[in-house]
């Protein structure tokens, strides 16, 4: 199967995951007899194999929640859940109905640092390398307050489909082999620097010795000089 039609059919499965994502499953919703339960499940697309997407998927969705019930909105694998009790119906059905706003177009939400990562297996260096480079493409900043920090943090987020597409076809071995390649030949030519600039002391050090001997050396003695200057053949 060629890479095309492999796209197309992963835009069909992801389109059809996408669709059941929006509609919550409550077939559990009489539980225990105490609580009502909502899942939704998250396409491949969305997590991208990531726990650590995942997480940022579950802070996104409760970020759009009121404050009371954000800790019932949990991540578990492949799926969002929703844990209320019965008692709380109307608080329930208004959280539902957010939940499923906010996973429409999941897919799309952009990838932070540490979840690009985490899916790609990158380590922190190699992620500020290839940006500043121009091999992993920034889609644009965001600034948040961290808690325990007196000043705003601005950090690069990236596009999902483009992390995907360095994921899909293994780019990052890549990049990491012409980056090591790299390094051995900064050091060849590192080490080739160095010996000739050690060849040059050593040359001019020699030359140095070789003037200053001729310098220190007594002029030589003229035999029959005496008699020469005495004749006033100079004059």
């Amino acid at each position: 199967m060629t890479d095309k039609k492999r796209g197309s059919l992963r835009k069909v499965l992801n389109g059809i995951v996408a669709a059941i994502a929006t509609a919550p499953d409550r077939a559990s919703e009489s539980g225990k007899g105490t609580t009502v339960v909502a899942k939704w499940p998250l396409p491949p697309s969305a997590t991208l194999g990531s726990a650590m997407r995942l997480k940022g998927i579950e802070r996104e969705v409760r970020a759009r929640l009121p404050w009371v019930v954000r800790k019932f909105a949990k991540a578990e694998t492949g799926r969002i859940v929703l844990r209320m009790l019965k008692t709380d119906a109307d608080a329930f059905q208004a959280a539902s109905a957010t939940i499923s706003r906010t996973l429409e177009g999941i897919e799309a939400l952009p990838v932070l640092p540490r979840e690009a990562e985490d899916i790609l297996t990158i380590s922190a260096r190699e992620r500020h390398k290839w940006l500043r480079d121009g091999r992993l493409k920034s889609i644009g900043t965001r600034t948040v307050k961290m808690r325990g920090r007196s000043k705003a943090v601005t950090f690069h987020v990236f596009d999902p489909r483009h992390i995907e597409d360095i994921l899909d076809r293994d780019l990052a071995t890549g990049w990491r082999e012409e980056d090591a390649r790299e390094v051995t030949e900064n050091r060849r030519r590192g080490a080739g620097k160095a010996a000739l600039t050690r060849a040059g002391k050593r040359e001019r050090k020699a030359r140095s010795a070789r003037t200053s001997g001729k310098e220190g050396a007594p002029q030589p003695k003229l035999e029959g000089w005496d008699t020469f200057e005495a004749e006033g053949l100079l004059r």
